[in-house]
């Protein structure tokens, strides 16, 4: 699935940062955005130090290997979109998304290779969806009972 992504840039939001940039919302490409390059943000809103951007081309694809993540998402509580996204060296005012995802491990994945990971809500036919495919695919490991060494018998000890 294509989709696009609202991404949020706050001009001095506190005096020890410059600019502060984040996801706002994610909402699937029904094809008003395909001619958008992919590389070339929309600005929607420029005022007060607030610049609200919309970036196109991004695609979404689940994987069954990923059902955990899914699952795992989907438990939560308060199921999301997760979106890395990368900010410039050397100007720090630009910021971009560089991918979304469902999966709870890949994101932690990404986070643990020191990459920003942002979450923004997720809600409706894609939480429905991904319910389904999960439902679908994920298969909870069967746990190995290991019995305590009192309840083995002596040979099994050794």
């Amino acid at each position: 699935m294509r989709v696009v992504v609202i991404f949020q840039r706050l001009q001095a939001p506190t005096r020890w940062e410059q600019w502060r940039h984040s996801p706002t919302e994610v909402i699937i490409d029904d094809g008003r955005w395909q001619d958008l390059p992919a590389a070339q943000p929309r600005i929607l809103r420029d005022t007060d130090g607030i610049t609200t951007t919309l970036h196109a081309g991004l695609h979404v694809e689940l994987f069954r290997d990923e059902a955990e993540g899914y699952h795992l998402n989907l438990s939560s509580g308060a199921p999301v979109w997760f979106v890395m996204w990368r900010q410039h060296h050397e100007d720090p005012a630009r910021a971009w998304p560089e991918m979304v995802t469902l999966s709870y491990n890949e994101a932690a994945r990404l986070l643990d290779a020191q990459e920003r990971v942002d979450t923004v809500p997720l809600q409706g036919p894609v939480q429905t969806w991904l319910q389904a495919f999960t439902d679908l695919h994920y298969r909870p490991e069967p746990r190995q009972r290991k019995r305590p060494p009192s309840f083995r018998s002596p040979q099994e000890r050794g």
